[in-house]
């Protein structure tokens, strides 16, 4: 028996969306050794390992090869690579607090999220039916929609990596000055700024709608 667990486990870790995500994990170190010194390939590593985040799914799925292990790796490695950029972010430009404030709006809304599908019993985070905000359900109901607002904010963090010159920069002044200098970026500048704006808005609302779970686990407890 304890054989057959040990096998178990090891082919767990060898599952095919597993193995893409400690892909992504070496592409990521890789990208962030490399950042200041070659800002393009750093752009191409971040966001390749970040389409890679839609395609462990797709073959999670495909293979059914779902694990609780696999989600977690999924999960560790967004928010961690995430909080890399928008610290390096924080540094380059001004004011740097708002990039920070940003990082931490992302990590507390998917931890009160993590911990609120815990004490719910629901097998994923991404289980809202039982919400009554429309946007949040939209969120997570529609892969598309939910893809448009990540891959929009992710890319919006990589151009403003690229943009910036001087240390430390105003984000509205390379803004301003892409729009005038620069108009084949106004597109793709407007694209993911818009999924950026409702992704910021979906962590609020995630936040709070987990947070009133905890609230309400600890009010049904005591009664």
């Amino acid at each position: 028996m304890a054989g057959q667990a040990t096998e178990k486990r090891v082919s767990v870790y060898l599952y095919i969306p597993n193995i893409i995500g400690y892909i992504r994990v070496l592409m990521n170190f890789v990208a962030f050794a490399l950042c200041f010194s070659h800002k393009k390939l750093f752009a191409i590593l971040y966001f390749f390992s970040f389409i890679c985040d839609g395609l462990d799914g797709w073959f999670a799925r495909k293979f059914n090869q779902v694990s609780t292990f696999g989600a977690v790796l999924d999960m560790v490695t967004d928010r961690v690579s995430t909080t890399c950029l928008l610290v390096i972010l924080s540094q380059i430009y001004s004011p740097g607090l708002s990039f920070l404030s940003l990082l931490a709006l992302d990590i507390a809304s998917h931890w009160f999220q993590m911990y609120s599908t815990f004490l719910s019993g629901k097998a994923s985070h991404k289980d809202v039916k039982d919400s009554t905000n429309w946007l949040f359900k939209a969120y997570y109901g529609n892969r598309l929609f939910m893809a448009y607002c990540c891959v929009g904010s992710e890319v919006l963090y990589i151009i403003l990596f690229l943009l910036a010159e001087k240390q430390p920069e105003s984000v509205v002044d390379v803004f301003v000055n892409t729009m005038k200098e620069k108009p084949l970026l106004i597109l793709p500048l407007l694209f993911s700024s818009l999924g950026w704006a409702i992704k910021q808005a979906i962590n609020v609302i995630q936040m709070k709608t987990a947070a009133d779970a905890c609230v309400y686990y600890d009010m049904n407890r005591t009664k």
